[in-house]
């Protein structure tokens, strides 16, 4: 466990130092020249929902505004996750915590938004969290079909596809909670969507909402199908014990890392 408070201090220390103005025009710097050669992407299947930033505020969905104070943090988490995933060829990354209310789902769509926004990446977010989906509502949108359909065999995924209207991001919501959850992320249609969601486009990455590790049985069905995973740790929710035991869950696991979610920072306006 030292190992954990010794990352968390170093990264809370990193995070400080990347506050700096200098820093952070440094980023942007970086990144604008490649801008004008992002590809430019037609959705003339999938729907287009337009966002309100005043929703997506209220939720701490902050990394749909670049201009916005805390956009930086996940851009900083964008680049490290990526930078993993390209030099294992690792394309579908799972994100789940120890227990509810650490904030798993705002690293979801933040990061999404993020790799979407500033890469040559395109994004696909899927809300697998099967007991308690909230991707949708975070983002304020509203669909008549969903991965619902999907599971249930009414749907092809193609159809439940959203745009939020931010180029190189789809997002697959899930609308209402779905009866036995472990077995249907567990059966060979999950495992099918999986799949064809990783095979459609080379340069897609595909984030997947998970439930939290210790509420139940779901998340562990599930990880075996999914190249890596991204474990959210809320400051102050979540015990020694169970962050240990959310690690002996994902021994077998690709863990990326750890991210420290609601932690205090310096600065007032940021939310991490």
């Amino acid at each position: 466990m030292e190992r954990i408070k010794i990352a968390v201090e170093k990264a809370r220390e990193q995070a400080a130092a990347q506050q700096l103005p200098a820093d952070k025009e440094a980023l942007k710097t970086a990144e604008s020249p490649f801008e004008k050669d992002f590809p430019t992407i037609n959705y003339s299947k999938t729907k287009i929902v337009g966002l309100n930033l005043e929703h997506l505020e209220r939720h701490r969905i902050v990394a749909y505004n670049k201009s916005h104070p805390s956009n930086w943090m996940f851009d900083l988490l964008r680049t490290r996750v990526l930078q993993r995933m390209v030099e294992n060829g690792w394309r579908t990354l799972a994100v789940t915590s120890p227990s509810p209310e650490a904030g798993k789902t705002v690293v979801s769509i933040n990061l999404a938004m993020s790799i979407a926004h500033q890469t040559r990446h395109t994004a696909l977010l899927v809300d697998f969290d099967l007991r308690r989906p909230k991707v949708g509502n975070y983002l304020g949108i509203e669909t008549d079909v969903s991965l619902n359909d999907v599971l249930a065999g009414d749907a092809d995924v193609s159809d439940v596809m959203v745009n939020p209207n931010l180029p190189r991001l789809v997002v697959v919501p899930t609308k209402r909670p779905v009866e036995k959850p472990s077995e249907m992320l567990s059966s060979k249609r999950a495992e099918r969507i999986i799949t064809d969601l990783r095979g459609r486009y080379d340069e897609r990455i595909v984030i997947f909402d998970l439930p939290p590790l210790l509420a139940a049985d779901d998340a562990i069905a599930i990880l075996p199908k999914i190249d890596c995973v991204l474990l959210v740790v809320g400051n102050g929710m979540s015990t020694e014990r169970e962050i240990k035991d959310s690690l002996r869950h994902l021994t077998e696991a690709n863990l990326l890392g750890l991210v420290m979610n609601k932690a205090e920072l310096p600065t007032k306006n940021n939310y991490y």
